[in-house]
């Protein structure tokens, strides 16, 4: 690829998604784009370059992009966020929303579904404390291909075993031959949309809680800026944001504050900074004594986890406790 079409090539994914793309990338767009190429019947990703610069192609320009968007994601990654939305993020909003018991939570970037699907789960795991509550979820992401994943909820087994304790995958999965799906209940409990953190977010409406993780690193300053004070304007005055490893407000956005103690949360600058102390979610602590499911002894495992859960439930209960 020469200069000038890899300049016209990264101007391009700016404009449409924020991506930068350096020229130490070129790599990426070789492999990401030659089977665009192949599906389009062009010849190379010159002439991919060729029908974007004349911009009569719609298709190719979305396939384009979305081929290029990062899509990585599994389910409970990082842990620390999602413990840190039961123990500080959950205990704070029910109280501060008892009279009202409604919830709205965006994930930004969503992907696939990994994260939205794990704050559902954990949500579920937590019923007992939500009687009445309405909690709604909402996921958005650049590319239709993702957002069409994560709807239909259907995983293989290397992405249910990467982050997913095995508890909750016999829980809330269904194994249908070599893929798993998450069970009805917990799809229904999420709402897909396809959008571009580059777009006006009013149609949105307000939030108390946005996870916008591991997408920030992939634009300029000034478009992290941008992004973050559309979210800001989104998100209610008491509201939490969480932010990947990587990734901060400091020197970017003065709309925010960090949560004292608690890395990757922020808050409204202005707005109250007390958080309760920590406690591990109880499934992602036990994750690493978890059996590990590999695609061929899948069936094995959870044969043997049912009929030892079977053998445990008919143990008599010890009186008095």
């Amino acid at each position: 690829m020469n200069a000038m079409d890899f300049q016209f090539l990264a101007a391009f994914l700016k404009e449409r998604s924020g991506l930068i793309v350096t020229a130490d990338k070129e790599y990426l767009i070789d492999s990401r784009l030659q089977p665009v190429a192949r599906k389009f019947e062009l010849k190379s990703i010159e002439e991919i370059i060729s029908v974007l610069r004349g911009g009569r192609d719609a298709r190719l320009a979305a396939a384009v992009t979305e081929a290029m968007t990062t899509n990585e994601s599994f389910f409970f990654r990082d842990k620390v966020p999602f413990e840190l939305f039961q123990d500080v993020m959950l205990p704070t909003m029910l109280d501060a929303r008892r009279a009202r018991k409604h919830l709205r939570i965006w994930c930004a970037a969503a992907s696939t579904g990994q994260e939205p699907y794990s704050l559902s789960i954990i949500l579920k795991e937590m019923a007992a404390k939500l009687g009445g509550w309405r909690t709604d979820i909402i996921g958005t992401d650049i590319s239709s291909a993702v957002i069409e994943k994560a709807k239909s909820g259907i995983y293989s087994q290397f992405e249910v075993q990467r982050g997913l304790p095995v508890q909750l995958m016999l829980k809330y999965f269904e194994q249908k031959g070599d893929v798993w799906q998450i069970l009805p209940e917990i799809r229904s409990m999420v709402q897909y949309r396809l959008f571009n953190l580059l777009e006006d977010y009013a149609s949105l409406g307000t939030f108390d809680i946005v996870f916008c993780r591991n997408v920030l690193i992939y634009f300029d300053q000034p478009t992290k800026k941008a992004i973050l004070e559309r979210i800001a304007r989104t998100m209610a005055p008491d509201g939490y944001l969480v932010l990947g490893a990587a990734e901060t407000v400091v020197g970017i956005c003065d709309a925010f504050q960090t949560v004292p103690e608690q890395r990757g949360l922020y808050r409204l600058r202005g707005s109250d900074e007390s958080s309760g102390i920590v406690r591990p979610f109880a499934p992602l602590r036990a994750q690493g004594s978890a059996p590990a499911v590999t695609g061929a002894s899948a069936t094995a495992v959870v044969g043997g986890l049912r009929a030892a859960t079977d053998r445990l439930a008919a143990i008599p209960s010890i009186p008095g406790r």
